[in-house]
């Protein structure tokens, strides 16, 4: 039986590269650079809530840290360094050793090194609490957004939802389907580099976690103004773009578990914005803009309008 000491030890000790001080005592120590701003963003994952319990834990180890990631992508904070709390049913080498190379590959993507944590016996549970750093001022924030902006997307969205109506038999899925829809949901690729190139060019940011509508409504509210959506601009992923229309949008709308960004910036860096999509790899997609009237509003291609139920998911009104 491994000990919880051995198994921090065999599966998540490292050598300190950047913190001042990382796994070993009470705290870790962070220096941030002169001039700069932390930002601190924690996640936690449970079994049965926000993954099955049979997901490939190297996909697991992924997307724990992704989705802490994508929060500082929306940031435009450069990842420095997380902490991960973990709970157990039992120390099994075997689901450990994937799961740890899982994370720490996508942590050595983006130069983020695990300085601490906590392990303890219990149902499943994985928390991370990541640290990243921006320049004082030049945070993207969700209340930035400012009325005539244009409101992007980045990459596709709506695949995740596909896969998981797939593995939840809402909807049957050709295997082929299934299988590249289930890569989005359970590797997510945060937009790091994207939220770093849109400093200094965008307003206003938020990661899309919780479904494009209600997640954009959080920058609505923040900044005090609505916004037109035109839904058949929206960019939906490969899979979900060969179903029906009325699916598309649901998925779309509501999807969740995309982590794209969500942002606004003014006409007039357009340009400045493709060409910081172009540098970085990440398509976007101009869908909207920011106006005075409150509210989100939906319309399609001709200018009618969309009817949608669409929000965010709630943990504790989402069944």
């Amino acid at each position: 039986m491994i000990s919880e000491f051995d198994l921090i030890a065999q599966f998540f000790t490292r050598p300190t590269r950047r913190a001042s001080l990382g796994i070993g005592d009470d705290c870790a120590l962070l220096t941030p650079s002169l001039g700069h701003q932390i930002a601190i963003s924690c996640d936690m994952l449970v079994a049965g809530t926000h993954f099955f319990s049979d997901t490939d834990p190297r996909d697991l180890g992924h997307k724990s840290l992704a989705v802490n990631l994508s929060d500082l992508a929306a940031m435009g904070a450069k990842p420095i360094a997380f902490t991960l709390a973990l709970a157990l049913p039992a120390p099994d080498a075997a689901w450990l050793r994937p799961f740890s190379e899982g994370m720490f590959a996508l942590a050595d993507q983006h130069d983020c090194e695990l300085i601490g944590g906590d392990t303890t016996r219990g149902p499943l549970n994985i928390c991370i609490t990541v640290f990243g750093e921006v320049a004082a001022g030049q945070a993207l924030r969700r209340d930035h957004a400012q009325m005539g902006d244009d409101i992007w997307v980045s990459g596709t969205l709506g695949d995740a939802r596909l896969a998981l109506a797939g593995m939840r038999n809402e909807l049957k899925l050709d295997p082929h389907t299934l299988s590249k829809a289930a890569a989005r949901l359970h590797s997510p690729s945060p937009r790091v580099a994207l939220g770093l190139a849109l400093r200094g060019i965008a307003h206003a940011a938020i990661d899309i976690s919780d479904g494009l509508a209600g997640d954009l409504k959080h920058i609505l509210e923040r900044s005090r103004l609505g916004a037109t959506i035109e839904v058949d601009a929206l960019p939906a992923g490969a899979m979900l773009s060969s179903q029906p229309m009325e699916l598309r949008r649901q998925f779309i709308l509501g999807g969740g578990d995309d982590y794209e960004l969500c942002f606004t910036a003014p006409p007039s860096s357009r340009a400045a914005i493709l060409d910081a999509a172009n540098s970085t790899g990440t398509p976007v997609t101009r869908v909207g803009m920011i106006e005075q009237l409150p509210g989100l509003r939906l319309i399609d291609s001709m200018g009618s309008q969309v009817a949608s139920s669409s929000g965010s998911f709630d943990h504790f009104l989402t069944k």
